[in-house]
Order: C-alpha cells, then sequence, then structure tokens
C-alpha cells in the first residue's frame, strides 16, 4: 500500500484544485470522490434506467472501476449528473459500493502509483483514517460563494450573487449536521484555510504539512 494523502473540505473551499496539484508533484493517483455518484448516475441514465432504482444505482456502482474514463466525462459537471447523482447518493448499498471503491483505490492507487490523493467529504475521518497526511481545506461562506458565483458565470450559467451564498450556506449545513459522515476536520488533520490564500500559497501550505508527516518531497 502507498502513502494516502486524505484531502477534506467543504465546497468551493479550493481542496480540489489542491488535490490535483498535490497529486501531480508526488506522481501520485488522485480521486476526485464527489464524481462517483455522478458517475454512477450518469451510468444508470445511459443504461436508459432510472437513478431512483436502487437496483440500478446498486449495479453501476459495483461495475465502476479507476479506469473508466467516466471519472473524467464533462457531463459529470452537468445539473443532470447532480439531480441523479443525489438520488443514488441515499442508496445504502451504493454508499457502501462507493466506500470500498474509494478503500480499494487508496490500497491500490492505479497504474503503478505510489500513492494517491482522495478528496471528498469525509476522507480522513471515515474512508481512510489511518491516511498518511490528511488536510482539511476551508474558507469563509463568503469567499466560497464568491468563487463558486465566478464558476458558475465563467460557465454561462446566470446566478444571483444572495442565491449563491443561500445555498452554498444551506449546503453546509446539510453536510455538516448529516447523521451519517458529517463533514468535519478528522482529529488529526491540518486545517488549511484559503480565504487569504491564492493557489500557489495554498500549495505551499500544503506540501509543507505533507513532507512534515511523510517525508516526502515533491517531484522535481
Amino acid at each position: 500500500m502507498g502513502l494516502v494523502i486524505a484531502i477534506d473540505g467543504p465546497a468551493a473551499s479550493g481542496k480540489g484544485t489542491l488535490s490535483k496539484r498535490v497529486a501531480a508533484a508526488y506522481g501520485f493517483a488522485h480521486l476526485d470522490t464527489g464524481a462517483l455518484y455522478r458517475a454512477v448516475g450518469v451510468s444508470v441514465i445511459r443504461a436508459g434506467g432510472d437513478p431512483a432504482d436502487a437496483e440500478a444505482a446498486t449495479r453501476a456502482a459495483l461495475d465502476l472501476h479507476p479506469e473508466d474514463g467516466i471519472l473524467s466525462d464533462p457531463a459529470l459537471r452537468t445539473d443532470e449528473a447532480a439531480q441523479a447523482a443525489s438520488k443514488v447518493a441515499v442508496v445504502p448499498a451504493v454508499r457502501e459500493a462507493l466506500l470500498a471503491f474509494q478503500r480499494r483505490f487508496a490500497e491500490m492507487p492505479p497504474g503503478g502509483a505510489p500513492g494517491s490523493v482522495l478528496d471528498g467529504r469525509d476522507i480522513g475521518t471515515v474512508v481512510c483514517p489511518s491516511a498518511d497526511a490528511k488536510l482539511f481545506v476551508t474558507a469563509s461562506v463568503e469567499v466560497r460563494a464568491d468563487r463558486r458565483l465566478k464558476e458558475l458565470r465563467e460557465r454561462g450559467i446566470p446566478a444571483i450573487p444572495s442565491d449563491v451564498l443561500e445555498d452554498m450556506k444551506a449546503r453546509d449545513a446539510r453536510d455538516s449536521q448529516r447523521a451519517v459522515a458529517p463533514l468535519r476536520p478528522a482529529a488529526d488533520a491540518f486545517v488549511l484555510d484559503t480565504s487569504a490564500l491564492n493557489a500557489d500559497q495554498a500549495f505551499d501550505a500544503a506540501i509543507a504539512f505533507i513532507g512534515s508527516k511523510t517525508g516526502l518531497g515533491p517531484k522535481a
């Protein structure tokens, strides 16, 4: 089993961008765990099924593999994928299958990578509680709402600032108050607040922490 780096955090905290950059720096495999549920939902739809069908959703989750191109499919970023993800995510068997998927990814990184970086909501607390380094990336809700607003506008999606902020607050409440695997930092996680940091500063802070925990330096 290679080194495992767990990166958790709320929406628009910057954890996705940071995770990809950290993985590239070390030559590790990267997994955006949030994309898994979207992939399952999209797979069901493409097979002509209903994402709300527990049997079809479970079958799609069990058939998901790290090598599947669907995990990087642009279709996962659509509203249809988001809606499908919310339907399959309530199926216990789907959650069990994807938990097993994430742990297999960490234990046996695809492509013979020497380690893995997993980002999500509960990597350091539930999926990989024994990860070699755990980070919890966050930022103020106002900063995160501004980032999401910019992202939506860059994609040509009209958005009202006040609505984006309220949606962000509501999502934070759901994530932190849910009964199963609530969003929270692991006790031994490095909390990285990116509110006043640019991407390079956040990356430097993450690399310094990971190095202090693992003795690992980024590839030249």
